[in-house]
């Protein structure tokens, strides 16, 4: 929840006369969104970047997360913010005041921007809350038909779809030393956000066993706070790992050198698209299509597994709205644990390489 006096701030804003920019020289894209989330984003910037070319254009992101944009890929530059830090929010007040903001998750942000100064306030319809609501000046519908949420986002401005994703346009960010591994390597990455979209640590193991007849080392990689899905894939410890001991530029140039990346829809799949590492994703209770390539990542080496049509996947909520289209499941007894991909469709689904 962003500090009170920043809602002070806000308050004194709601009731001017407000216009849109027709040209906005300041561009704020505020939100507090986990990784992949964070990640999905890039098609908003990159049609951000090509609207306005001579735009200053900023984003909040998690202070983790700031490293992955440290040669501002598409211009933009990523501001460190974290809700819980005061002092994160007095670093974005000296940034004040912008044209425009754009809030593609939760519209609590939209409070964030109006504190910031911001002149025209853009959202997304249909959350949770009346009350968030209140500082935005226009607010956009979901699409009524299913969209990859990556490119559902860059509907916050109007204008033609961004042009598609290439390596070409999200530099490398600066190498920092690791003991990377030898080549050739898959990378399993087995942690998530979730434990509902956690594979069972046997069937790693066993994934781990067949990659190897690939004549591919086994990397085994998790996030902070993760290590012990490792020591239950690998208590023998067979094969070299990082279990979050790595920051996001690191584990960008561990996915550069691989092979293959196969993780579940999480983070670090997303930053396989960016990358360009042939990445398998599993999705499990999530939706491929939401959270899939869409047409922005059309020619990325991702290749999405997933069972479709589980009976507990009919929740139709994403980003605190309902939208009729979704399907997907926050049981904590869903079929995914049950009923999943089966080990022989991995190998044969290696994607292509990635254009560069």
């Amino acid at each position: 929840m962003l500090p009170l006096a920043a809602s002070q701030i806000a308050v004194s804003a709601i009731g001017r006369h407000r216009t849109a920019p027709q040209v906005p020289q300041r561009v704020l894209i505020a939100h507090d969104l986990l990784l992949g989330d964070t990640i999905m984003l890039t098609p908003l910037l990159a049609k951000c970047r090509e609207r306005w070319p001579s735009a200053d254009i900023v984003m909040t992101c998690a202070p983790s997360y700031c490293g992955l944009y440290a040669m501002r890929p598409y211009g933009i530059r990523a501001l460190p913010y974290d809700p819980r830090d005061v002092h994160s929010l007095k670093r974005l007040r000296a940034e004040a005041p912008f044209d425009l903001a754009l809030i593609p998750g939760d519209n609590r942000y939209s409070w964030l921007a109006r504190a910031l100064r911001a002149r025209w306030v853009v959202g997304f319809a249909g959350g949770d809350a009346r009350y968030k609501d209140w500082p935005i000046d226009e607010l956009r519908s979901y699409p009524d038909v299913p969209t990859a949420w990556a490119d559902l986002a860059a509907g916050l401005i109007d204008g033609p779809a961004p042009a598609r994703y290439r390596m070409a346009d999200w530099p490398a960010p600066p190498e920092a030393a690791f003991e990377a591994p030898a080549k050739p390597y898959c990378v399993i990455h087995a942690g998530a956000s979730s434990a509902l979209k956690r594979w069972p640590a046997e069937r790693w193991s066993e994934l781990a066993r067949r990659l190897g007849t690939l004549d591919l080392r086994i990397v085994l990689s998790a996030g902070p706070g993760e290590a012990q899905l490792l020591d239950a894939i690998d208590p023998g410890r067979a094969f070299p790992r990082f279990g979050g001991n790595l920051s996001l530029p690191q584990i960008w140039h561990l996915l550069e050198r691989a092979k293959l990346l196969i993780a579940p829809d999480t983070g670090i799949a997303h930053l396989g698209r960016l990358v360009g590492v042939p990445t398998l994703a599993l999705f499990g209770p999530g939706s491929a299509l939401l959270s899939g390539a869409g047409d922005f990542w059309r020619d990325s080496p991702f290749t999405a597994l997933t069972i479709p049509d589980f009976p507990c996947r009919d929740q139709t909520v994403t980003m605190r709205r309902d939208v009729h289209w979704i399907r997907r499941c926050a049981f904590s007894g869903c079929a995914w644990q049950i009923r999943q991909p089966p080990l022989r469709a991995l190998p044969a689904s290696v994607p292509r390489s990635a254009p560069r």
